[in-house]
């Protein structure tokens, strides 16, 4: 064999050996304590300095009685970061269909108090491209979102009556959607009408697996820009999603707040927590995995590791104030 065939052999062979190589755990960071000094903490330990204008994406919560993350717990890190809270409209009848009634709830919820709330899909939307072109090819989205540089994907953790459960996958695709763009998804692209909105003809899987797609052309969209952070608050953990104004009262006792910069890694820790958190008095973790069985919805992380957007590998890091690490 001459030298040279030899060199080229070794160095493809090289080159295999470290395209086979898995990748490092992402590293998901936790914290027991729910305060806005722990909220606003676990966030600067992410590392990332924001930049240019500032989207903090939450979910404003259908009534009063929504376990929606409150202003109180939110507002120390909306401030710090001088972030604009950002919605889009929902696409059922309800408190926040329209961007007055949207307008009117926000300012009811106190988050007027804190920051300025913009509807994103108030003058329309816009389309961003999906690499994952399964179920359809483009991503319709408030068209305000073309105004911000940075995206912190603030979302509340809890169960969901479609999806199984939310987090930042979930406030990532249905929450940035259009209202028709919600439908968009909910139907994996049979529909972009509301009055379609929560019909399935391609079933429970492409439903989840249109969020996991949307939600990997959110992040791609800040990619290009100046980048994201993804934080899971794990409180008030209802089978319930936030978008029910009579939600069920929580079984399971508050857990924490999770933060990453792998959306896929921090639900999937999320996930763990529930399922490996048991259960005694007071402090019941099975209707919450019923729910997420029933809905099979832990196949969305599953599917978001298949077309690129995380992994479902992690470390967790607790920062938990006076604990020894």
């Amino acid at each position: 064999m001459k030298r040279g065939t030899l060199t080229s052999l070794t160095l493809g062979l090289a080159l295999a050996a470290i395209a086979q190589t898995p990748s490092a755990p992402a590293k998901v960071y936790f914290t027991s304590e729910i305060t806005p000094e722990s909220l606003l903490s676990i966030y600067k330990t992410l590392g990332v300095e924001p930049q240019g204008n500032v989207a903090v994406k939450i979910s404003t919560g259908e009534s009063e009685k929504s376990n929606h993350l409150r202003p109180e717990l939110i507002g120390k890190l909306v401030k710090d970061v001088n972030g604009t809270i950002v919605e889009c409209n929902t696409a059922y009848g309800g408190n926040r269909s329209t961007t007055a009634d949207h307008r009117r709830a926000i300012e009811q919820r106190g988050y007027g108090k804190i920051a300025t709330v913009d509807i994103m899909d108030a003058d329309g939307e816009m389309v961003l491209p999906m690499k994952d072109t399964t179920w359809f090819a483009g991503n319709l989205v408030g068209d305000h979102l073309a105004n911000y540089d940075f995206l912190i994907n603030l979302a509340h953790f809890k169960g969901h009556a479609m999806g199984g459960f939310g987090g930042v996958l979930k406030n990532q695709s249905i929450g940035i959607a259009s209202a028709d763009g919600k439908a968009r998804i909910h139907t994996a692209g049979a529909y972009s009408d509301t009055a379609h909105a929560f019909e399935q003809p391609y079933g429970q899987d492409a439903f989840l697996e249109s969020m996991a797609g949307a939600a990997q052309s959110v992040h791609d969209y800040f990619a290009d820009r100046k980048g994201m952070v993804y934080i899971n608050v794990m409180n008030n953990l209802s089978v319930d999603c936030d978008c029910n104004g009579h939600p069920d009262a929580p079984k399971m006792k508050d857990i924490g707040i999770l933060a990453s910069l792998d959306p896929v890694a921090l639900d999937k820790a999320c996930l763990d927590l529930v399922f490996g958190h048991g259960h005694s008095e007071g402090d019941d973790n099975r209707p919450l995995i019923e729910r997420i069985e029933s809905r099979h919805g832990t196949h969305i992380v599953d599917y978001a590791e298949k077309i690129g957007l995380g992994s479902k590998k992690y470390d967790l890091i607790d920062i938990t104030a006076g604990k020894e690490r």
